[in-house]
């Protein structure tokens, strides 16, 4: 089984001058680390207007930053917003391209739609729970069509359209990083499976509800998957807390709160909460309700070596693919989740990591023909033939077939050339 670490950039109050700079500035420290420690993966949020519960609007940023401190840690957004109202596809495909250069073909493409009025209607985006998966899926689609075709043929959509181009950079990874999808119930967990995409999944499940899940996204890549893109990432990767330490208590006092907290913000903004931008104190209202909310334990991720291994080994046993820790939450310590890391990398990780580029050997062996069949299922979008390559005249030609000008345009170091030179008359 592989492992991952989840940031959302949680900033509880009172925020002070640099708080945000060093609550970035300790991150990329944590991610270097678990590169060195062999930890497989690094996602990170993408969410707007959501203070305190998550700072993260620019993911593609921190990751860029992430790739240069780092060697071998995959890069995953989790998630990018896919409706339009958020993100263009075509700039959209652009980052994704970019960063997969920056950083030698290790990023993880997950997407999703976004569910927080703050963020929807922060946006004006208007949506009903039908339009906003058709908005995630026409984006995705495209998208994964611009990182591949050249020349993107064009796209006269529901929600977006734009004419035939060739979206540049292309991914390092081809033909496109693989696609996940952020799932809370076994609904998504479906439509991840029928859409080749991974399954992102954070919904907070125990080990048997786990295996059900598992046991039902394989079943769909076999028998039901039309890819979305242009390949099949198939894998399910669950979220947990996390916590490490040899004394179970200590365990919890350095990593509860965080967890809890991480559960009741995310409350707040979207389900419970009725919030002021700037003003409302979420901190200050789950320490209030702290006592009411029930603590967490090896069941969670939280507790010694012994207990996290226990904890993880259902999730293997169940054939989760990867789980991912959720250990930068609410004021969780700096020094303490680097502590964690280091004590699971020494103490629980080798258990896991001994045959698992084995057991990654045999399942590719065994879905290989179920992919290709998948794969042959697929209606792709067709290629334009160069006679049907639209041609781009510049806004200048315009002008100077209009109005006339001098050949060229003198500027302070070197002339522009305002009229093609080998022009036929």
């Amino acid at each position: 089984m592989k492992f991952g670490i989840f940031y959302e950039h949680q900033l509880p109050r009172p925020w002070n001058e640099g708080s945000e700079q060093n609550l970035f500035q300790e991150a990329l420290d944590q991610v270097e680390l678990a590169d060195r420690l062999g930890i497989d993966y690094a996602w990170e949020v993408e969410h707007h207007f959501l203070d305190e519960y998550s700072h993260s609007s620019a993911p593609e940023v921190f990751l860029a930053a992430c790739s240069q401190r780092t060697k071998r840690i995959r890069l995953g957004h989790g998630i990018v917003l896919m409706l339009p109202g958020y993100n263009h596809p075509a700039r959209i495909a652009e980052r994704i391209a970019t960063l997969d250069l920056v950083s030698n073909g290790r990023v993880e493409f997950g997407t999703g739609e976004s569910a927080s009025r703050a963020e929807l209607e922060g946006f004006n985006i208007e949506w009903t729970a039908e339009t906003k998966r058709e908005m995630w899926r026409e984006a995705t689609e495209q998208v994964s069509n611009m990182l591949v075709m050249d020349p993107y043929p064009g796209h006269q959509g529901k929600y977006f359209s734009m004419p035939c181009r060739n979206v540049v950079p292309k991914p390092a990874q081809r033909p496109h990083p693989p696609l996940w999808l952020a799932c809370s119930n076994r609904e998504t967990i479906h439509e991840a499976a029928k859409n080749g995409m991974g399954a992102l999944t954070f919904s907070f499940v125990d080990q048997g509800e786990a295996k059900k899940w598992v046991d039902e996204y394989y079943d769909i890549i076999k028998n039901d998957c039309v890819p979305i893109g242009h390949s099949v990432n198939a894998n399910v990767a669950m979220v947990t807390g996390f916590s490490c330490h040899e004394d179970a208590e200590e365990a919890k006092r350095r990593g509860m709160d965080g967890f809890r907290f991480f559960g009741f913000a995310l409350g707040h903004h979207y389900l419970f909460g009725n919030h002021k931008p700037g003003r409302t104190n979420i901190w200050q209202t789950f320490e209030q309700a702290r006592e009411s909310i029930p603590e967490e334990g090896g069941s969670r991720g939280i507790g010694t070596p012994d207990e996290l291994r226990d904890h993880l080994q259902g999730f293997a046993d169940a054939g989760v693919d990867q789980v991912i820790f959720i250990q930068q939450g609410g004021q969780n310590r700096h020094k303490h989740i680097c502590e964690s890391l280091e004590l699971f990398a020494e103490k629980v990780m080798p258990v896991f990591k001994s045959g698992e580029e084995e057991r990654e050997r045999k399942k590719h062996a065994e879905l290989a023909p179920y992919i290709e069949k998948a794969l042959a299922r697929k209606d792709f979008m067709p290629s334009l033939s160069d006679d049907e390559i639209p041609n781009i005249g510049a806004y200048g030609r315009d002008i100077v077939e209009r109005e006339g000008v001098d050949a060229q345009a003198r500027g302070g170091s070197f002339s522009i050339q305002t009229e093609d030179p080998n022009a036929q008359d």
